[in-house]
C-alpha cells in the first residue's frame, strides 16, 4: 500500500480527534455504567480504556524516542509492508470483531478503575497528536519502532501509528457497545 505521507498523517490526526470526541462523551456516563460488564470475562467500558492506556504507556515513549533520534528526513511517499498491513488490519475496527487474545500484561480484566482512566486516555491522545505533528519532518518508512509484543520486531513508524490509532478506534467502539448494553 502506497500513501502520501502527509495524507496518512492527516487521516490519523482526524481519526485521533474522532476518538477523543467519542471518549469525551463517555465521561458523562455514571460510574456504574462505565464499569458494567455483560459477563465476568467481558470488558467494561473503563477496562477497554485501560487496555488502550497500557499500550499507550509502551508506544508513546517508544515513538517519541524514535522521532527524536531519527536521522531520516521526511519523504513524500509512505509504503506499508506486509507486516505493517497485517498488524494494522488485525487490530482495526470491523463491525463483527474478530476476537483476539490479549497479553496478560495488557489485560485489564477486573481492575479497579474510575474516571481517571478516561483522563489518562485523553492525555495520551494529546501526546499522540503532538507526535503525529512532529513526525511530519521525518521519514515514516525509514524510521522504525519496536512493537509491544517483541523488541526484536520493528515496524515502520507510519505503520506503528496506524496500528496504535486503529487499535484505539476498535476498543472505543467496544466501550461504546458495552455502554449501550449497560443502559438496557
Amino acid at each position: 500500500m502506497i500513501l502520501y505521507s502527509e495524507k496518512l498523517l492527516q487521516e490519523l490526526l482526524e481519526m485521533t480527534h474522532a476518538n477523543i470526541k467519542a471518549v469525551e462523551k463517555l465521561k458523562n456516563e455514571p460510574i456504574d455504567v462505565l464499569n458494567w460488564k455483560e459477563h465476568p470475562e467481558s470488558w467494561s467500558a473503563l477496562e477497554c480504556m485501560e487496555h488502550l492506556n497500557r499500550y499507550g504507556y509502551f508506544y508513546i515513549p517508544e515513538i517519541t524516542q524514535r522521532i527524536n533520534h531519527s536521522k531520516h528526513k521526511n519523504s513524500e511517499i509512505f509504503k506499508s509492508n506486509w507486516l505493517g498491513k497485517y498488524f494494522s488490519k488485525s487490530v482495526s475496527y470491523q463491525e463483527h470483531l474478530n476476537k483476539m487474545k490479549t497479553f496478560k500484561s495488557m489485560n485489564p480484566l477486573n481492575s479497579k478503575l474510575d474516571r481517571d482512566t478516561i483522563d489518562t486516555f485523553l492525555n495520551q491522545q494529546q501526546q499522540i497528536i503532538e507526535l503525529l505533528h512532529k513526525s511530519k519532518d521525518i521519514n515514516l518508512d525509514k524510521t522504525k519502532t519496536s512493537i509491544s509484543i517483541s523488541k526484536l520486531i520493528k515496524l515502520k513508524l507510519g505503520d506503528t501509528f496506524r496500528v496504535l490509532i486503529y487499535h484505539n478506534e476498535r476498543h472505543i467502539k467496544q466501550a461504546e457497545k458495552a455502554i449501550l448494553k449497560a443502559r438496557k
